[in-house]
């Protein structure tokens, strides 16, 4: 039978740069193997003046007990800031086992996880991570350093000025040169007016790297240390998971409700969050799914985290779909569809339609410039070209 497991939670405060313990977070296992995880703010936290919620939906501050039976017990934002499946893999490599409990990949992740969050034994805090590998250091980075950031893809973290950035590895066995194709696709987003995190490209030896600014930490203006702000996932938001019935809760729709309710300027956000939904229908981007969407908190209130992990996804097929339902349509990545949720965004479908247009028109005028911009070969161009507008997102009924 399976013993209970428990640590602290601590996080790092608005405006600070050490850790402030929290709360307490326990996996309870029943006769049967069921898991229920259980989390409570501590008192003197309570009383701190400025304690802050943990996620808008699920753990807000209050003193009580909360409990969950989904996802084998792990709260949302304690899921967010658990490594993936590269930042599992180096963990099991480091500590010699494969596969190891849940609960070991979150205390075993290294201090760069996602968020403001950590996670140890004791009640007191450890001193936060202050120093990270520079750029000159990229070759050495992703196999000696490593993240517990999500994602499938090799990565590390490394510090460049004042600014951490996620360093995004190729491999010999990508069908194009991925670093510089989504460095492009962030170029594009940008031109598109979409919020994106800086990037830049760097090499690390005989291989393409990516740069992408982590928006989720900022230095100290007196240098002593980083601030770490709050993160939500999509998938936090929407209150599900990666199962085949969880899926069926993906939604740009119901993630403009959550949002409308969670965001500090919601209107603003909402226009964003659709046109990033455009743009995925317009670059074939299908890895849209929940774990690449969040909102932050830089301070005390949220707002939606810049666009991140953009990639297309090139077919021969008529008609593409995205991973979240976009419409009355489904997943169905077409104009009609598309503006038909309109109203969900706080938008009059007339709006919905220019900002379509706009996004359509800029996709077809800039994307291989951006392409070329952020060097991508000629080879790799043309495997990417058929992921661009697509002919079927122009249809305006069932073919």
């Amino acid at each position: 039978m399976t013993s209970d497991r428990s640590c602290y939670v601590y996080i790092v405060l608005p405006g600070d740069v050490q850790f402030t313990t929290a709360g307490r977070f326990r996996i309870r296992h029943g006769p049967r193997g069921t898991a229920t995880g259980e989390f409570v703010y501590g008192r003197s936290y309570l009383d701190h003046p400025e304690a802050v919620e943990f996620d808008p939906v699920e753990l807000r501050l209050a003193d009580r007990l909360y409990r969950t039976g989904r996802m084998a017990g792990f709260f949302g934002a304690v899921r967010d800031a658990m490594p993936d499946y590269w930042g599992r893999f180096l963990i099991e490599r480091r500590l010699g086992r494969s596969p190891l409990a849940e609960f070991d990949y979150l205390t075993e992740g290294p201090d760069d996880r996602a968020g403001g969050l950590g996670f140890g034994p004791t009640v007191d805090p450890p001193a936060p991570r202050l120093h990270f590998p520079g750029t000159v250091q990229l070759a050495e980075a992703i196999f000696d350093e490593g993240t517990s950031m999500g994602g499938a893809r090799p990565k590390a973290v490394v510090e460049d000025g004042d600014a951490l950035w996620l360093a995004k590895f190729s491999r010999l066995q990508d069908r194009w040169n991925d670093p510089r194709v989504e460095h492009a696709l962030l170029l594009l987003a940008r031109e598109c007016g979409i919020r994106t995190a800086p990037s830049r490209m760097e090499r690390a030896g005989d291989r393409d790297v990516l740069l992408v600014r982590r928006f989720d930490r900022e230095r100290s203006g007196d240098g002593a240390g980083w601030h770490r702000h709050r993160m939500a996932s999509a998938l936090t938001l929407l209150r599900t998971d990666d199962s085949p019935t969880g899926r069926e809760r993906w939604s740009y729709l119901a993630l403009a409700d959550e949002v409308r309710r969670a965001s500090a300027r919601p209107r603003d956000d909402l226009r964003e969050l659709f046109t990033r939904m455009c743009f995925n229908a317009a670059v074939s981007n299908s890895d849209d799914h929940p774990r690449n969407h969040a909102i932050l908190a830089r301070g005390r209130s949220w707002r939606l985290a810049p666009a991140y992990d953009l990639t297309p996804a090139p077919a021969h097929s008529l008609e593409r779909d995205l991973s979240m339902i976009c419409g009355p349509k489904g997943r169905r990545a077409r104009k009609d569809n598309l503006v038909a949720g309109a109203g969900r965004f706080m938008m009059s479908r007339e709006d919905a339609e220019a900002i379509f247009a706009e996004v359509v028109q800029t996709v077809r005028a800039r994307w291989l410039g951006a392409m070329c911009r952020a060097g991508v070969g000629t080879a790799d161009r043309e495997t990417v070209r058929s992921a661009f507008l697509p002919d079927g997102l122009f249809f305006t009924r069932e073919p």
